[in-house]
């Protein structure tokens, strides 16, 4: 016996309009539909070294023998403890763009080297970003070009409004390498 699909099509196109707009709800709703804005920010760079972040390896109260200790020695926390930790409580950290990557396409001879070496670069990660947070609140997802993706995980006092922040980097060179620089930051909203 033969059964013909076509009453089953004519349904189908007869409700395309209403499957439209249920699937455009839907990737609203899930978050694939995000608009990114671009804006022009000021962009600095800093590491974890004592003359980025103000702090100073033990005390003259001890005479410097007790030299395990970082202590703030500038600004308002002076004397405070150093943890190195970011205002959000994490670890500072530079971006990883993974083994899926543009870099694995130019060097695919590294490939093998990270996978046995260094398995932790596996996985993309983002890297960490100082802002003001009445502008950009922790959590915030942003694209800076030459530098990668970044989340707001900081805050630094010199980091003042929307068009200023700082980048993270693991060396005192490469954030001097990174200067000072003007650059159309793409901002995912949250």
């Amino acid at each position: 016996m033969y059964v013909s699909s076509r009453p089953l099509l004519a349904n189908i196109s007869r409700y395309y309009p209403i499957y439209i707009c249920c699937l455009f709800v839907l990737l609203i709703q899930t978050g694939c539909a995000k608009t990114q804005q671009q804006t022009i920010i000021e962009t600095t760079a800093y590491c974890n070294c004592s003359s980025c972040c103000s702090w100073e390896r033990g005390s003259w109260q001890w005479l410097k023998l007790d030299f395990w200790n970082r202590y703030v020695s500038a600004g308002p926390g002076k004397g405070r403890s150093y943890s190195g930790l970011t205002a959000s409580g994490t670890s500072p950290q530079e971006p990883q763009e993974g083994l899926f990557s543009t870099d694995s396409i130019c060097r695919p001879w590294m490939i093998p080297v990270r996978i046995i070496l260094f398995p932790w670069y596996f996985l993309p990660h983002d890297g960490t970003i100082a802002a003001d947070t009445k502008y950009y609140p922790f959590g915030t997802r942003m694209y800076v070009p030459g530098y990668g993706w970044g989340v707001v995980e900081d805050r630094g006092g010199a980091i003042k409004g929307a068009r200023r922040i700082d980048l993270y980097f693991s060396s005192h060179r490469q954030a001097l390498e990174w200067g000072r620089k003007k650059i159309a930051v793409t901002v995912e909203p949250n």
